[in-house]
């Protein structure tokens, strides 16, 4: 026998709930396959004056309350019209807590999103970077694929997001939009902060991420090594472009300043450090924390170098650095004629100028993460951990320290009486 799908809307009054003037509160109830919910209308009637589910009489009364009646079980319709376009399970539970949601605030999950991304827009430059915009932007985005691909509409209220929702997303950005583990989780970050603004706005009592645990993955930081660094360095280049690019690239390595940070230096960023040398002072774009770097010769030697050039003359800057684009385009050329396989970022400069020129040397990690400007010293941790060259200088002294002090003492065994 085939089982067919039934529901059904429709009122009664709570009698029990009879007042001294014999009203009586009036609900809604939602029937699908034999479970309901029941939903107060917040309506109150005289129980004379109600029969057969709706307002007796033609009186104005009696017509504006079935007018409402009718209003409320088309948009009870309506709710189910879209789950099933959804091909979503319906229930009495969810047609409620959707009526519900939509009856406190109208807030949809893209609106939100989007009054974020447009206040940050307003703070680029003061609270917020560029890049960080682009990055919610880009959210946003795969927000909305996520939502037409999963749920066929454009849009779905704050109160419909579940744990399924996030952990859907989640399959969504590695599978169809082929992220990485660590990106999708980043992506997912940025959704939880707009559902955390939601929340905190009294927008909706619903968290989806309630119960959503994020592991991201360790990453291994990618760095030049000393013979690396070297080649690019020494490298005769005769094309001026890549000439230009070779040197902010290795200024990087040798401040750790990213290219954002190294594109808006100008002179007054220079100042005299307390060891009456030349010291960098800026406040990192990404996390707007004071970073203090003293000049080490071969950076200063390149700042020197470009004092004359136009775009330095004519912008006021330190470096004639040019879009992002063209020079990360530019950089894949530098490592191809420099021999260097690793691809050239200036996430790969900074990174070798806390591991390379500065951990593998012996400069303290607390001194690293102070000039990189990290908030955290366990983020500089990261970088402490990839430096095996620097635990096998280390060990290979303590090797030749113990096995001398063996000696001595074989030495003055040898020389008692």
């Amino acid at each position: 026998m085939e089982h067919k799908n039934t529901f059904a809307v429709a009122f009664y009054q709570r009698v029990d709930k009879l007042d001294d003037k014999k009203t009586a509160p009036i609900f809604m109830r939602v029937t699908v396959n034999g479970k309901r919910a029941d939903i107060s209308i917040s309506r109150r009637i005289h129980t004379d004056r109600w029969e057969g589910g709706k307002a007796k009489g033609t009186g104005q009364e009696a017509k504006e309350l079935n007018l409402y009646l009718d209003s409320l079980k088309n948009k009870v319709y309506e709710i189910q019209r879209n789950l099933i376009d959804r091909k979503e399970l319906v229930t009495p539970d969810k047609i409620k807590k959707l009526y519900q949601g939509k009856g406190k605030d109208d807030k949809t999950v893209i609106q939100v999103f989007e009054y974020h991304n447009q206040q940050m827009y307003q703070l680029i430059g003061k609270d917020f970077s560029l890049g960080t915009f682009k990055r919610y932007k880009t959210s946003l985005n795969h927000i909305r694929e996520f939502i037409v691909h999963q749920y066929k509409v454009k849009d779905m209220y704050l109160c419909e997001l579940n744990y399924e929702f996030i952990t859907n997303l989640e399959y969504f950005l590695k599978k169809t939009k082929n992220c990485e583990h660590n990106s999708a989780l980043k992506y997912i970050s940025n959704f939880q902060k707009i559902i955390n603004l939601a929340l905190k706005n009294e927008w909706t009592d619903n968290d989806p991420f309630k119960h959503f645990q994020k592991r991201f993955k360790e990453v291994e930081r990618g760095f030049l090594t000393n013979e690396e660094l070297l080649a690019i360095e020494q490298k005769s280049i005769t094309i001026p472009r890549l000439a230009v690019i070779r040197d902010i690239f290795v200024f990087s390595c040798y401040t750790g300043l990213s290219y954002a940070e190294v594109a808006k230096l100008s002179p007054s960023n220079i100042v005299l450090g307390i060891d009456g040398e030349k010291w960098i002072h800026i406040r990192r774009t990404k996390t707007d924390v004071k970073s203090t770097v003293p000049l080490l010769p071969k950076a200063l030697g390149i700042i020197e170098k470009y004092k004359e050039h136009p775009i330095v003359q004519d912008k006021g800057k330190l470096l004639p650095v040019m879009t992002n684009q063209r020079m990360n385009s530019y950089l894949k050329e530098l490592g191809d004629i420099c021999g260097v396989t690793k691809v050239l970022t200036y996430h790969l400069a900074r990174h070798t100028f806390a591991t390379t020129v500065t951990l593998t040397n012996g400069v303290p990690i607390e001194s690293v993460s102070a000039m990189l400007g990290h908030r955290s010293i366990k983020t500089t941790q990261i970088y402490a951990k990839v430096v095996e060259q620097k635990v096998g200088t280390d060990m290979a002294a303590l090797r030749q320290k113990l096995m001398g002090e063996a000696a001595t003492v074989t030495t003055n065994q040898k020389h008692q009486p």
